[in-house]
């Protein structure tokens, strides 16, 4: 099976505040260093048009590419992972995640 594409989208407490923001980017950044994470996109919404299909009221986003299913299982096991929700939970109201395999090769 082809590459998995894990997109979380975080909704801060306290949206307003850069230092909430900036603490929760460099928590994601610590998880590129786990091994099966294949590549990384970390982003916060950009000012592109506002429409009614596009989403702008989350704070923060990451997007991971894994290899395959079983990476993405090891990733969400490993400690790095599970540190990162740990220490930064507290600084997020909502999170939302969605998975998706490719379905071309």
């Amino acid at each position: 099976m082809g590459p998995l594409v894990h997109h979380v989208f975080f909704w801060l407490k306290n949206p307003e505040s850069l230092e909430d923001k900036q603490q929760l980017i460099e928590g994601i950044k610590k998880l590129k260093t786990i091994e099966q994470v294949a590549d990384i996109h970390i982003g916060v919404p950009a000012s592109t048009e506002q429409r009614d299909v596009v989403e702008t009221t989350y704070s923060v986003t990451e997007m991971l590419i894994f290899a395959n299913e079983e990476d993405e299982a090891i990733y969400q096991n490993h400690h790095i992972h599970q540190e990162f929700v740990d220490k930064y939970q507290h600084l997020w109201s909502k999170v939302l995640v969605y998975d998706s395999k490719s379905v071309i090769k």
